[in-house]
């Protein structure tokens, strides 16, 4: 991958401060800020008006979101639905769905998921829903598909799980346990947040009924998104104002409407993926627009994979270092999203004395809190987390190494 042709997309990396928190938020692309002074300098008006320049803003936003379907797949633009963040979707997902379930039911979630789709879920139990917890292998630190079928039963609802975590960074099998969730008669959501930014979302290809991510990390603006199967969406109540029937998908679960010069913008995050392919292959025009994309997140991840080898090799060189996740950088199993412990010192301290070579890494728990608290981390201040994406080089995770060498 031509590292340098991707660092020019983004005006932030023009500075000498090196981006490794990228999981807490990734830079933004270039043609993402134009698209958005552009429309507030041309159609910063309200939707649905008679004169031309809402009616063209209207077109505008429908193109988006047409652009935003085919990104990930979907059957039609209805299905994707805009929202300020994956924590506010998710829960007002929470709010309308459960409507339809009784006292009893039951739901399904991790403790190794954020909790943007873990308390939306956990909070229903005062409305009587029951919800169990899917627990990783303590020795694996995965989710076994086996400890999923002792929770399933005929009164399961709905299963939440995260397709790759934002900490351990271990992708998740969600089409194999999409397949098991329908086979029990019950809905997966999927929180697609740290997985999104690093490999190709296919939602038809994974049968998933909900998913959602976050494009503040995926190289645009603090906005998010969630995907939703047109006839479940069809079926939840209206979020709404009242005159704003169950009919009228997306809008009934947009109270307020949608931020449309940060919606506008997305349109860039599509282009720059398509870009990255035309730079690549110039010659090889006539794939369609889903091989392109294929192409583009294959040299994504095979780019990510190479700088978490240089890093994963690094720390696991380390005896006091204890990796948390999977310990080799296979892109097929996880995504750059790095975290470990080190035996004699917290994590805060390192992340700390870090801040001094500007580089930007972090500490926590990252909302993760029953992760970290069923790994017995509390006292670490949770683990250091060094999350990389394809804009990173391998000189800065040389850097960053040259760092840790003055820590450790």
């Amino acid at each position: 991958m031509d590292v340098e042709f991707v660092r020019k997309q983004f005006p932030a990396l023009q500075s000498n401060f090196i981006f490794m928190d990228n999981a807490g938020g990734s830079q933004v692309l270039g043609k993402v800020i134009e698209r958005i002074t552009g429309y507030l300098v041309h159609h910063n008006v309200q939707l649905g008006a008679s004169y031309k320049v809402s009616a063209e803003a209207g077109q505008k936003l429908k193109y988006t979101t047409s652009k935003l379907a085919e990104l990930v797949n979907a059957s039609k633009a209805e299905e994707i639905v805009i929202g300020s963040s994956t924590t506010m979707l998710i829960r007002l997902l929470s709010i309308s769905i459960s409507r339809q379930w009784k006292k009893g039911d039951e739901v399904i979630v991790t403790n190794t998921d954020h909790e943007a789709n873990v308390s939306p879920w956990t909070d229903l139990e005062e409305k009587g829903i029951v919800v169990r917890i899917w627990k990783m292998n303590p020795q694996t630190l995965k989710l076994e598909i086996n400890d999923l079928h002792k929770l399933l039963n005929e009164r399961t609802k709905l299963v939440a799980v995260t397709h790759a975590s934002n900490v351990l960074g271990t992708i998740n099998p969600i089409k194999k346990i999409a397949q098991e969730v329908h086979k029990a008669g019950a809905l997966i959501c999927v929180d697609g947040v740290a997985y999104a930014p690093h490999r190709k979302v296919d939602v038809r290809e994974l049968d998933v009924d909900f998913y959602f991510f976050s494009w503040y990390k995926t190289y645009g603006p603090h906005l998010a998104m969630m995907y939703g199967k047109y006839n479940l969406l069809l079926k939840l109540d209206s979020l709404n104002h009242y005159f704003i029937g169950k009919k009228e998908i997306p809008y009934k679960l947009q109270p307020g409407n949608y931020n449309f010069e940060l919606t506008y913008s997305l349109l860039g995050i599509s282009e720059y993926y398509l870009d990255l392919y035309k730079h690549h292959f110039p010659e090889k025009t006539s794939i369609n627009h889903s091989e392109k994309l294929d192409k583009a997140f294959e040299m994504i991840a095979g780019h990510e994979e190479s700088l978490a080898e240089i890093l994963l090799n690094y720390l696991n060189s380390i005896p006091e270092i204890q990796i948390i996740g999977i310990p080799k950088a296979d892109s097929s199993q996880r995504v750059p999203t790095i975290s470990f412990i080190h035996q004699k010192m917290k994590s805060d301290e390192i992340v700390k004395k870090v801040d001094d070579f500007r580089i930007g890494i972090r500490f926590g728990d990252f909302y993760a809190k029953k992760l970290i608290q069923a790994l017995n981390l509390q006292e670490k201040n949770g683990v250091v987390r060094v999350s990389l994406v394809h804009y990173n080089t391998s000189e800065e995770v040389h850097k960053l190494i040259k760092a840790f060498q003055t820590i450790f």
